[in-house]
């Protein structure tokens, strides 16, 4: 057992210049090519242009006809018909006309189409009912993606519209950041599997199950090393077992100053502490260190200083590893509708619900902000930053805060 300190060795790094430190050693996982059917969610690792514009030719996007609009409302003969699709081909001529499906290459000699619901056809002629104007619905040669058209940047991360973008361009296989895999151990003597019978002054272990939540959420692989009682040994091989494993390892518990907080004194063996504490509200004994080049995360035992503290610094971190270009949550401004107390001596990021209302976004707490109160998180989409202070900020005044899930709208 270690004796007691009763000052830290580590000082309080600004949560900036933590932020910062911690980018500094985030750089980007290696690369795997993966097929597009499972790229979802994953970061390119490349530039991806175009080889072939799109659409190829010219191309109705109506049902109707393909016509010389020189014409104007002049009686044409309808010569054929092609489709999306199809092998028959025409060439429009003056007083011609060839009626066209949505998604046909338009025929030579067109330069314009009109929708079927402004025409009339009787006995192979055609009557316009509207004026015509040269190139009306058509989709030129390039109008969606251009030749060697940049469609998907390095860093993106790629969605819906990404993955049907690569699919347009013929591309089934595509290079993407491996994703992080995130060893979790628990520690303490007093947490229990959530399942485990419960004795007087016993905690079950919410923290570990809500952190692989969080790293799943992030885009990282959780690997569970479970609960390591207060043991150095013990802890010692868990952390061993998780730098093997894993790319990042995170610790829950265990980075105060009691006899029992043994987090940071192995860390410090067996790497390299770049901070210990942070000037920051929940979670200010957050630690970071690195282990042979990877990271490793020493993180509160409370269950919303954990998470706040994740959401924080270990979130962006997870995201950059991946090669995400824009790996922070976002921040914004939002407007008070209630009194927010500042914490005399440090920064604090309190939870709250943000709402679009009346044309602005708005804040509201989600209660009591004690660092134990897991309740404090469930439906909160935002984290809002208080700067320390003794004077309470009044509803309406503006802070920034960071959006951490989907606006609510009343």
């Amino acid at each position: 057992m270690k004796s007691l300190q009763r000052e830290s060795p580590y000082p309080m790094v600004p949560v900036t210049e933590a932020q910062q430190i911690i980018a500094a050693h985030s750089a980007p996982l290696p690369t795997e090519a993966i097929s597009v059917l499972e790229a979802a969610g994953r970061v390119l690792a490349a530039d991806v242009h175009s080889s072939e514009a799109m659409p190829d030719v010219a191309k109705s996007v109506v049902d109707g006809y393909a016509l010389q609009a020189s014409d104007g409302r002049a009686e044409r003969r309808v010569l054929a018909e092609v489709v999306a699709g199809g092998s028959d081909t025409a060439t429009v001529a003056a007083g011609t006309a060839v009626r066209i499906m949505t998604g046909a290459p338009l025929p030579d000699g067109a330069d314009a189409v009109v929708m079927v619901e402004e025409t009339e056809e009787q006995g192979g002629m055609l009557r316009v009912q509207r004026d015509i104007r040269s190139g009306q619905n058509i989709r030129t040669v390039g109008q969606d993606v251009g030749l060697h058209e940049l469609i998907v940047p390095q860093g993106a991360v790629l969605g819906a519209a990404e993955v049907g973008l690569l699919a347009m361009v013929g591309i089934t296989r595509v290079t993407v950041y491996r994703r992080p895999r995130v060893a979790i151990v628990s520690t303490g003597d007093e947490v229990i599997e959530p399942d485990a019978p419960r004795t007087r002054g016993e905690v079950r272990d919410s923290n570990r199950y809500a952190l692989l939540a969080a790293i799943r959420e992030a885009g990282g692989e959780p690997i569970s090393l479970g609960i390591a009682r207060d043991d150095e040994d013990v802890q010692r091989t868990a952390l061993l077992r998780g730098f093997e494993q894993a790319d990042v390892v995170l610790s829950s518990g265990g980075v105060s100053m009691g006899t029992r907080d043994l987090i940071k004194p192995l860390l410090a063996a067996l790497g390299t502490i770049h901070f210990g504490r942070v000037l920051f509200k929940p979670g200010k004994p957050t630690t970071f260190a690195t282990v042979d080049g990877k990271l490793a995360f020493g993180l509160p035992g409370f269950p919303a200083s954990s998470l706040v503290s994740f959401e924080v610094f270990v979130r962006p971190a997870l995201r950059r590893l991946q090669g995400d270009a824009r790996p922070d949550r976002p921040r914004v401004q939002v407007a008070l509708s209630e009194p927010i107390r500042p914490s005399p001596d440090r920064p604090e990021y309190q939870r709250i619900i943000v709402v679009w209302q009346d044309g602005q976004l708005v804040a509201r707490s989600t209660g009591p902000q004690i660092s134990s109160r897991l309740l404090s998180l469930r439906s909160a989409n935002g984290l809002l930053i208080v700067p320390p202070g003794e004077a309470v900020f009044q509803p309406g005044a503006t802070l920034d805060a960071l959006l951490t899930g989907p606006l609510v709208t009343i």
